[in-house]
């Protein structure tokens, strides 16, 4: 990737939707800790840095900085919010408590500048913050102003750094994309050469050079990411690729069947299908613990692979369907670790192959999707819903049995078929069925039952970085409902999920 902008990310709520949205406009972007060095970033040669809002105090001790050197490194920078006024603080001016706080939709007025092209003198941006820049360093010019903050964007044209102390990267704030587009095409320098199109042909290429004449084992689950991983291999190496379909006995009801289908008629793909039920449902009796769940299936997952390798011969490399919210939320660097994603941090010290090939890496599960029509796979496929990795051992909630799991399995498929007669199943970008670990009182008929409580979870995102629960009709989650406590046994009671992400992330465990 020729071109690249680097996101400093400082703990803001929109730090992932910045960089969602400059990959939008055709610029290829990454997330990086705000602990990074200069001299990593240096190396790397960004043609920008943005840096992100966050909840912190730029005043108080213990709030987050960077490595004050980044802004003498001649690159351009956008600071936002909590960046804005890191930048302020960092070159010398001052911040303070506001004497009034501004939330939400704020009118604005610029007096001119590259960063507001083609932006009217005044318009509505979208505010956050208690705190505000009093002064501004030396060297720089304030240019734009709200009725109570004097310094709502200013900049050092010569060192190349712009500040807004509003978030253009939101919806509420208008002209933000354009504002945007402006920090990276005209004053970044930066094209629009990232599209799925380009980067489905350079990684075929890239893969072909990688692997040559290797043999290759891909950890095929069946969900949308490990089957375009899958297929952009198939497409660079052909025969060369052996897919395994490891059935742990954590899967939705008839997905083994579907997958094997789906793979040996669709594509045409070398495809061993291993029967690890027993082994993977007898390590995780009586684990309870989440982390504990995703280690042992993550652990399990490559020890499977490995003795299927040994099986076949002369296996090179492992490939993984791992995507760029995997790799942010099992945490990189000093940034926070939300949950081990078991094809992440779920991994093993030692693996048993030369190298892990992971072609999705770099990408949001949008741009997964973009590209599966590029290789062109079935929309119905590209389309179906996102299953984790560690199966249904992360939507039974405490232990896992046989049991519970075949009241999982019933009341999901359930909840998927309404969800898609209602027409919903593309305006709804994940939804599932939950088990909980709760039992409670109901009445069936003229008898006490003392049963389960199935939660229902689905939700809408671009980016699965952030996600707001799916207004359902209530007459679909009804019929839900009721079809789940009549056909479903040990089912009394039903609940419907309305918690965002974050604070809670889309999987219950």
């Amino acid at each position: 990737m020729s071109e690249c902008v680097v996101v400093l990310d400082f703990g803001g709520q929109y730090s992932h939707l910045i960089a969602r949205r400059v990959r939008e406009y055709g610029v290829y972007c990454e997330v990086m800790p705000h602990t990074v060095s200069s001299d990593r970033l240096r190396e790397k040669a960004p043609q920008g840095l943005i840096f992100t809002g966050g909840p912190n105090s730029v005043y108080e001790e213990a709030s987050p900085s960077c490595d004050p050197a980044i802004l003498a490194l001649g690159i351009p920078i956008l600071g936002i919010c909590y960046g804005s006024h890191l930048i302020a603080h960092l070159a010398g001016g001052s911040v303070r408590r506001a004497p009034v706080g501004e939330y939400g939709r704020i009118a604005v007025t610029h007096g001119g500048s590259a960063l507001f092209d083609k932006v009217p003198a005044e318009f509505t941006c979208w505010m956050s913050h208690q705190d505000y820049i009093a002064e501004l360093p030396s060297g720089y010019i304030g240019t734009a102003r709200t009725r109570t903050c004097p310094y709502a964007a200013f900049e050092n044209r010569e060192k190349g750094i712009y500040a807004v102390q509003f978030h253009p990267e939101v919806a509420h704030t208008e002209y933000g994309d354009q504002l945007m587009k402006n920090f990276l095409h005209r004053i970044c320098g930066c094209g629009e050469h990232w599209e799925m199109g380009s980067y489905t042909r350079d990684t075929i290429e890239a893969l072909k050079e990688k692997i040559g004449g290797k043999k290759v084992l891909c950890a095929l689950s069946g969900g949308v990411d490990s089957t375009v991983a899958a297929l952009m291999v198939h497409k660079a190496v052909g025969q060369q690729l052996t897919c395994i379909f490891v059935d742990h006995g954590l899967l939705r009801k008839d997905e083994a069947e579907s997958v094997e289908q789906m793979c040996r008629a669709k594509f045409n793909m070398n495809f061993i299908r291993v029967d690890a039920r027993d082994r993977f449902l007898g390590k995780l009796a009586g684990v309870t613990e989440p982390e504990e769940k995703r280690k042992i299936i993550g652990e399990e997952f490559i020890r499977v692979f490995e003795e299927e390798a040994r099986r076949l011969g002369e296996i090179s490399f492992l490939v993984q369907g791992t995507i760029y919210p995997d790799v942010i939320e099992s945490g990189a660097g000093n940034s926070a670790v939300i949950k081990s994603h078991h094809n992440v941090g779920g991994l093993p010290d030692v693996i048993d192959f030369e190298e892990i090939i992971e072609p999705l890496r770099s990408l949001f599960k949008d741009e997964v999707r973009k590209v599966g029509l590029e290789l062109g796979i079935d929309e119905a496929i590209v389309w179906r819903q996102p299953f984790p990795g560690p199966g249904l051992a992360v939507r039974v909630i405490g232990d896992i049995t046989e049991d519970k799991l075949a009241i999982l399995r019933e009341a999901d498929a359930i909840f998927r078929e309404e969800v898609a007669a209602a027409g919903l199943d593309r305006a709804i970008n994940q939804y599932f069925a939950v088990l909980t670990n709760l039992r409670s009182v109901g009445v069936m008929g003229d008898f006490r039952t003392y049963d389960y409580t199935v939660g229902l979870r689905a939700v809408t995102t671009t980016d699965f970085m952030t996600a707001d629960f799916a207004r359902i009709p209530y007459e679909v989650l009804e019929k839900a409902s009721a079809r789940i406590v009549n056909e479903v046994p040990h089912v009394n009671r039903i609940v419907y999920d309305i918690t965002p992400k974050p604070p809670s992330t889309i999987e219950w465990e």
